[in-house]
Order: structure tokens, then sequence, then C-alpha cells
């Protein structure tokens, strides 16, 4: 699939995301670096998507454009039919509260809080949020709801972090390297815990990472390189995350 082909749906009513035409240009003093080159892109409800790339092929920046963290330098993004370029600060601080649930690489957990008292943050403010006991369960950590950050491995840490993303029941969770600090092992747990919430919400999910292995549970994998969409492959019967090996 050569860098300008469009990868996209084949039914509109199944469209989350609807990129078209998607440049981002960094000014760096005297330097310009184009981080995106016209990324055409749709994502469907209910799909589990990896944007597979090499460091510094733009996956990040079209994870951050997507999540409305950041705005292209040109071409348009739509959510579910609503437009996120052109809207302002607060439209797009009212998307990401209430649709989107991030996953970053780095936990961001606040020290002095318990897991469940990390996760109720994010319940106290969303409108119809699933309870905190309830998305710390579907990671696996009911029992472990009452420890400090301190208190547990980084791999417990990070499924805190996506019990929080999920919470607020997101029609949308964007995961940035989830398991890059992890060793392989703890890096499964992780994925498990991601594939449990797609099974129990259905809700789209997207994960960026250098990583070839983690490909194999999509359903779809969108490669990246340079800034654009190099090739596009589905898999027919996705991995479980136990049977991932890298």
């Amino acid at each position: 699939m050569s860098a300008q082909t469009v990868v996209v749906a084949e039914d509109d009513a199944e469209v989350v995301f609807r990129a078209r035409g998607l440049t981002k240009t960094y000014t760096m003093g005297e330097v310009e670096v184009r981080a995106l080159r016209g990324v055409d892109l749709d994502l469907h409800a209910g799909e589990f998507v990896v944007l597979l790339g090499a460091s510094g092929s733009g996956k990040s920046t079209l994870l951050n454009i997507l999540g409305g963290l950041d705005i292209p330098t040109s071409g348009e993004v739509t959510c579910q039919g609503h437009r996120l370029t052109g809207a302002g600060d607060d439209a797009l601080t009212a998307f990401r509260r209430e649709s989107v649930g991030f996953v970053f690489q780095f936990y961001n957990l606040i020290p002095s809080l318990t897991a469940l008292e990390n996760v109720a943050l994010v319940t106290d403010i969303a409108d119809s949020p699933m309870p905190p006991e309830e998305a710390l369960e579907i990671v696996g950590l009911k029992e472990r709801m009452h420890h400090f950050p301190a208190q547990m491995s980084g791999g417990e840490q990070q499924r805190v972090a996506i019990a929080r993303a999920i919470a607020k029941r997101p029609a949308v969770l964007l995961c940035d390297e989830p398991t890059g600090a992890l060793d392989s092992r703890t890096g499964v747990l992780v994925l498990q815990a991601l594939e449990r919430i797609h099974e129990a919400t259905g809700a789209l999910t997207v994960i960026i990472t250098h990583n070839a292995g983690i490909a194999d549970m999509a359903d779809r994998v969108i490669h990246l390189s340079d800034g654009a969409i190099v090739d596009e492959q589905r898999n027919a019967q996705p991995k479980r995350a136990e049977e991932l090996k890298w």
C-alpha cells in the first residue's frame, strides 16, 4: 500500500474517527520538522487497532491529534461526526473529559492516593462512570485497590492507570506505548487487561507501539513511517495477549 492510500471505513455509520489530509509541522529555530505528511484514516467503532512504527514515525503525533491533545497544521479530524479541528479549548477539554480515555507509557499516578482513590479522581468528574472498584476488578486489581503506588509493581501501576482511563466509560481508549517501560512478562499482563476492557466495553481501542510483536493481537495494524501511512493489514484471527512473544 502506498503512502497516498486512504485507509477508510466501509460503512460511514461505524466511523468513530475520520482524518483527512492531516499534516503537522514543528518549527525548531530555523528547522522545520514534518511529523505528519497528509494522513488519511478512518477508525471504526469496536475495533482494536495497533499503530505501528519506529520512533519518529509520527504515531504519537497522530494519537495526540486524535485525542484532542494537539492540533494539526492542516487537515481535518472528526470524532463521531463532530469536528475537532477548529474546535475551541473548552470544546476540546470537554471532548477529552467525556469521550477519551488515555493511557501513557508512564503511569502518572498520585503517590499519596491509593489505587482506588486514583481511579475515583476520574469517576468524580465523569457523567456516568463505572464504580472505581469495578474498573479495578476488570484489570485484575480488586485485591490491591487500597494499596499506594509505591506498594505496587510497575505493571500494577500501569493497570491502575488503565482502570482510571476506562472508569468514565469512554467511547475511545488511546494508549501510547503502554508496555514501553515494562518487561515482556509484565507487558503481557497489561495487554491482557486492555484485552479484557475491550471485550467488556466495546470501546475503540488504539495502541501505538514500536513493538511489532503486539501487532498480532489487533484487528487492524496500520504502519507509519516518516509521518505517513505506508501499509495496513488485517488479522483474520488476532492472537490472545498471552500468545504474544517479543
